[in-house]
């Protein structure tokens, strides 16, 4: 498979950071509800220069627009609602944050923050190439139809094992400091199988091999239908003598951010989408070259690598012509 660079009209702008992470009051006249505080809320150094930061979802809240994440007073991140963790980057090594999250609904309405948790950055680490020893004795056992539990024993390195990074096949999809050996992976599909593996990482960010591979399955069914992307359409338009297909669709809705697409054309992989950045919130657009001639008929689907690390389902079937 290969990855293509995203055109720069797709890679999405960083966001735009305000200085205060105060509580919004709803408009006047408007008595809409605010989001409640997000709840489970951890941090945990990543390496001596971030911290990871996951909280739960706001089941109960739909309307949830997006997660602001703030160092202190100062709002650090935002990321989708269907995003519930992030690395916060750029800290100082050696030094001791503070971090809340609350949510904002559709309407802009921000709810009261959590509660306050805190990682201290590890010292940076001068000239150290060593990575961790690999993770060994990799368990898991299945706690329902859409969570695990990991556990696997310490890896060892030369200054201090900062983090482990869970991979789900060769995506990362979770993260734990590193004095945790033990996890829950929750937001899987019913019906799945699922290879994961551990990797350990020190405060200069090296990283150690993976840990043996362990397999299960989740219980249930699980059809695909309800994680293709929807209201999916293709047309084509030419420009400078060649041609292109326009793709546009509805991301899934899952319970994570979706940041990678494979394309199929013609009963072939023609390529795989990755944004660059954040992804877009709502519809998704993208176009692509695929030659010179007029009339030429293709069919093109996608489907989305979900946040769990798996493939969700094809789209229906579009067919466009060149030049038609």
């Amino acid at each position: 498979m290969r990855r293509v660079p995203l055109p720069p009209l797709l890679v999405c702008a960083a966001l735009l950071l305000v200085a205060s992470c105060g509580w919004s009051r709803a408009a006047d006249g408007d008595d809409g509800r605010a989001p409640g505080a997000p709840t489970g809320v951890t941090a945990v150094a990543g390496s001596a220069t971030s911290v990871h930061v996951m909280w739960n979802a706001l089941a109960d809240d739909p309307g949830v627009r997006s997660y602001e994440i703030c160092r202190g007073t100062a709002k650090v991140e935002e990321v989708p609602g269907s995003q519930h963790m992030v690395d916060v980057t750029g800290l100082r090594p050696s030094t001791m944050y503070a971090f809340t999250v609350r949510a904002l609904d559709t309407e802009g309405r921000a709810g009261p923050p959590s509660r306050v948790v805190r990682a201290r950055t590890p010292a940076r680490v001068a000239a150290d190439r060593s990575a961790p020893t690999r993770p060994g004795r990799i368990a898991g056992r299945v706690v329902g139809s859409r969570a695990v539990q990991l556990s696997w024993a310490a890896s060892r390195d030369d200054r201090r094992v900062v983090s482990y990074d869970v991979y789900q096949g060769d995506a990362k999809i979770h993260g734990v400091g590193g004095e945790q050996t033990a996890t829950v992976i929750t937001g899987l599909r019913p019906g799945t199988a699922y290879v994961f593996t551990v990797r350990a990482r020190d405060a200069a960010d090296n990283l150690s091999p993976a840990s043996g591979p362990v397999r299960l399955t989740t219980p249930g069914t699980d059809d695909g239908r309800n994680t293709a992307p929807t209201a999916f359409t293709a047309t084509t338009h030419r420009a400078a003598g060649a041609f292109y297909v326009d793709l546009s669709w509805d991301p899934p809705r899952v319970d994570g951010v979706i940041t990678e697409y494979r394309i199929r054309l013609d009963d072939t992989t023609a390529t795989s989408l990755v944004w660059g950045g954040t992804p877009p919130r709502g519809r998704a657009r993208y176009s692509f070259y695929v030659g010179r001639t007029p009339g030429q008929e293709h069919r093109v689907r996608l489907r989305a690598r979900l946040p769990d690390g798996t493939w969700g389902g094809w789209t229906a079937e579009r067919t466009v012509t060149t030049g038609g």
